[in-house]
Parts: structure tokens; sequence; C-alpha cells
């Protein structure tokens, strides 16, 4: 059995981490300037944690904003909890990293996009498995490029 990287996941590692961190700070001093934030995520998830009543209204995802009115924003090494005023009805939420489709300050230009690959119900092989993968948002990033060094040598 052949050992690989596994990039991807590595990659949602370090993004959820970065969220993880920007939330903390946002807890702990408040939101500076004019950041806000739209977070995504799936309502589906077995973790999500939400009044019944938005689950009903938003069954697949959900954008909260973090911006103005938020309270009780508690963060974790597995996720968020704040509370968010939806039509003068307060409500807590729970919301794991995992269950994070895209996170986005616009104030900034700055977002992050977690994709999955959905695979057949015919699943050839695990190791055929394409990790999800990440990429910024609003702009993609540019195909890699390789370069052959042999052109700068003299």
């Amino acid at each position: 059995m052949s050992r690989e990287i596994d990039y991807g996941n590595l990659m949602h590692q370090a993004m959820r981490s970065l969220i993880q961190d920007v939330l903390s700070d946002v807890s702990k001093n408040g939101l500076p300037g004019a950041h806000h934030f739209f977070i995504t995520f799936d309502t589906q998830h077995p973790e999500v944690d939400m009044a019944d009543w938005l689950r009903e209204r938003y069954p697949e995802e959900m954008t909260v904003v973090i911006q103005h009115w938020f309270e009780n924003l508690n963060v974790t090494d597995d996720g968020f909890e704040v509370t968010l005023n939806f039509g003068n009805n307060p409500e807590p939420l729970s919301i794991p990293y995992d269950a994070i489709q895209t996170f986005v300050d616009p104030s900034v230009e700055f977002g992050l996009r977690f994709e999955t690959q959905d695979m057949d119900d015919d699943e050839e092989d695990e190791d055929d498995e394409e990790a999800p993968m990440a990429e910024d948002v609003p702009q993609k990033r540019p195909e890699a490029e390789v370069v052959s060094l042999d052109q700068f040598r003299k």
C-alpha cells in the first residue's frame, strides 16, 4: 500500500483553523472596522444545532451574517456557537467547522469555499476517491504551471 500526502484534507484543516482564529479574535475583541462575515453552512450536518423553524425554512443550507448584532459568540476546536437575530427573534446556533461551505469577509474581498466531490453509488475503489477541494472566493486561482528550469541554466 503506497502512502500519499492528502493535500485536500490538509488544506481544509488549515482553512478551518484560520476561521477558528478569526472568530476567536472577534469573540474576544469584537469586529474591527468594516469587517463582517457571510458564513454558509450545511443545515443537514448532524452536529448543526438550530431551531426547528429555521431548519424547516432552510432545509439544505443557510447563510448567516455576523455583523451588527450578534451575541454569545463561543469558539471551540470543533466549531462555534452564536446567537443571531432573525426578525427580532434571537436564536442560538451551533455550527461545526465541518458544516461550513463558505466563509466570506466582503470588506476585504476575502473568502474561502469548501467543496466536496460527490461519488457515484458504484464507488470503484477508496483509493480512487478525490479529496475535497478548496479554493479562494471570489476569485479562482489559475492552474499551476510546470516550468523547466533548464532554460535558466547557463
